[in-house]
């Protein structure tokens, strides 16, 4: 049964993509990606149903897997290398030789091909992203049909890149399932190294020279973790004797020389995460269509490196490299949303906010107790969901109304009421109680207080992330209300993966109870949390998620109605205490030179506390301080 699954997780949406690339006919397209959806998404759910598991091919396919495996990396790399001498950028030529070199060392004097080799597992925490990448993944390729119709449109191109475009898009979702479930720490590397290459592929799309240079820049920070991982994954073989992944954990927590390796992949994860200082390849990311920006955010790229920390947590547990983590980790969380804090442009906001949200799942991987790994694993799943949606709505938006500035979505609720409602539920899921990424962060605060560096700087993240939020929503719905709204036209394949994803962040925040009980618990050492009709309850307090819920649900209906009772005004216009340029309704002034100044009203984004000119090479320099801190206690 395993195999099937398996086959149904990986290899099919590898193939779609191949047939998507040859088959270039947009109904057969559309079909494709249809029916791969429904194939990931049946084949997750019933490896979650399977439980945990250990596969190993059998002979003589489990010695074939790996051969091709082991020539598909060195292919990969010879790819690399080509792209990298075409661009003339001789730093990623070194880098990929620095990987190819020893890679080539292992394989050929370290690794005993003999042996049987570790095949895939399956465990909680694996399954959870395969889940997430298959069916937060496969709404995103839904949506990208009739969005890259119009992108296209709108580039004028003579000829259709769509072929090439999906067929990376679906290769990226079978690699990161390979990802997380390969038991082969050389196989994982195989698969990290793939997904590099599909975001550099899909951030380049375009073919512009912003879009070349940011794919570029892409291309070049997550070779350098490549190069970490290469070297870590030499290290944690040579010590534990394996490439098997569990067996190299069952080693237990490891100290002095030992944790380098360990250091190392963490490292590689870093890079893949776009944790400061290496944010700015995922913030030049945004130049690529959106879906690409939601695919890597949300449920693939960003999350193959929080999933490399979290999977070797156990062996770094009670280590000061962990406390480094935890430090490093809550240090990006605070200093990105501030960043945010500083945007008017709704893709950069996300940005800031997705590695802000991974540097606080990365916090938990280094406190590293059960509270903090349990916070993690939940705003795994929350933060994938609210994020793809929050992606989507603004790639929507601004095919819609030409801008992705914040300003210009002003009272988008008269103008767009489906899109606007859409876009404040995902903000809301981000934003209050009792949804699970607050929930999230609360367990996160509750397992950082005895940490006092942690613990105020996630506080204090969490305070500026609220006004991020908050201002944005406002900004929606700030229009004066008129009675006879009737809902925008919207294809299904935009309207289905939006609704099915405002709802699933929603019904799973609701049930969060009982997510933690059958999928998180399981996995710690101890359950800190006890669930108690619908409430999360520790030694420390509890949150009742359900009461909550019926609060919020009471709430609504009430507004609602209130809602429909009220009639469209007259909005008076600004006072300006008689220096209008016309009549008292005309909202221009005279200015400078006599001149007729239009009146503007706008939010303060505090860029003299919060851009990125001011606070970027600080923040960088704090980060490179931090992270040789942490290296350092590996050793």
């Amino acid at each position: 049964m395993p195999s099937l699954l398996l086959f149904m997780c990986i290899l099919v949406p590898i193939i779609a993509g191949v047939l998507c690339y040859l088959v270039r006919i947009g109904f057969a397209r559309t079909l494709t990606v249809l029916v791969t959806g429904a194939v990931l998404t049946a084949g997750s759910l019933m490896l979650l149903g399977h439980g945990t598991f250990t596969y190993v091919p059998p002979s003589p396919w489990a010695g074939l897997v790996n051969t091709a495996i082991t020539l598909a990396d060195f292919a990969l790399l010879a790819i690399m290398f080509g792209i990298a001498r075409k661009h003339r950028s001789k730093l990623i030529m070194t880098l990929v030789v620095l990987q190819a070199v020893p890679l080539l060392f292992f394989e050929l004097f370290m690794v005993d091909h003999g042996a049987p080799a570790p095949g895939f597992y399956g465990d909680n925490l694996s399954l959870i992203i395969t889940l997430l990448v298959s069916i937060v993944g496969s709404l995103i390729c839904v949506f990208a049909l009739p969005y890259m119709q119009k992108h296209e449109a709108h580039l004028h191109l003579k000829r259709s890149r769509q072929p090439q475009f999906f067929f990376l898009l679906l290769i990226f979702l079978g690699a990161m399932n390979g990802l997380a479930l390969s038991n082969n720490i050389a196989w994982l590397y195989f698969f990290f190294e793939v997904t590099t290459f599909c975001s550099f592929m899909l951030i380049g799309h375009d073919g512009t020279p912003i879009a070349v240079k940011n794919a570029l820049r892409a291309l070049w920070m997550n070779s350098l973790g490549g190069v970490a991982f290469v070297f870590g994954m030499i290290g944690a073989h040579h010590i534990a004797g394996t490439t098997d992944i569990q067996q190299i954990i069952a080693s237990g927590p490891m100290g002095g020389a030992l944790l380098v390796p360990l250091a190392l992949l963490c490292l590689a994860g870093f890079t893949k995460s776009a944790q400061v200082p290496f944010q700015s390849w995922l913030l030049g990311a945004m130049v690529a269509p959106t879906p690409v920006s939601a695919l890597l955010h949300s449920s693939t790229m960003v999350k193959a490196g929080v999933y490399v920390i979290f999977r070797f947590a156990p062996t770094f547990a009670g280590t000061f490299f962990s406390q480094g983590l935890a430090i490093v980790g809550s240090f990006t969380f605070l200093v990105t949303i501030a960043l945010a804090l500083g945007q008017r442009n709704g893709k950069k906001i996300l940005a800031y906010s997705t590695i802000s949200n991974l540097g606080l799942i990365i916090a938990c991987a280094g406190i590293n107790t059960p509270t903090a790994l349990a916070a993690g694993i939940l705003l795994i799943i929350f933060h994938a969901i609210s994020k793809a949606l929050l992606f989507l709505c603004v790639g929507t938006i601004e095919q819609e109304i030409g801008s992705r500035d914040i300003e210009d979505m002003r009272g988008l609720f008269a103008v767009k009421p489906r899109i606007a409602v859409i876009t404040v539920i995902g903000i809301m899921t981000m934003l209050l109680p009792p949804f699970g990424v607050l929930i999230s962060k609360w367990m996160a605060i509750e397992a950082a207080s005895n940490n006092l560096p942690a613990v105020g700087m996630i506080a204090m993240g969490s305070a500026l992330g609220f006004v991020v939020w908050g201002r944005w929503a406002g900004i929606l719905m700030s229009a004066s209300y008129k009675k006879g709204l009737k809902p925008e036209p919207m294809s299904a394949f935009v309207n289905g993966p939006l609704s099915v994803l405002a709802g699933g962040a929603v019904l799973f925040s609701l049930v969060l109870p009982w997510i933690y009980s059958l999928l998180v618990k399981p996995m710690l050492a101890f359950a800190p949390y006890q669930v108690h009709f619908g409430s999360l309850d520790s030694s420390i307090g509890g949150f009742t998620v359900i009461p909550i819920f019926l609060i919020l649900a009471a709430g609504f209906v009430y507004a609602l109605k209130q809602a429909q009772k009220t009639r469209a005004r007259h909005v008076a216009p600004m006072y300006m205490s008689g220096v209008h340029s016309g009549g008292p309704d005309d909202e221009t002034f005279r200015g400078p030179m006599n001149k007729i100044v239009q009146i503007e009203t706008g939010n303060y984004y505090l860029t003299r506390l919060f851009g990125e000119e001011r606070l970027t090479f600080w923040v960088n320099n704090v980060a490179v301080a931090l992270l040789v801190l942490m290296m350092g206690g590996a050793l």
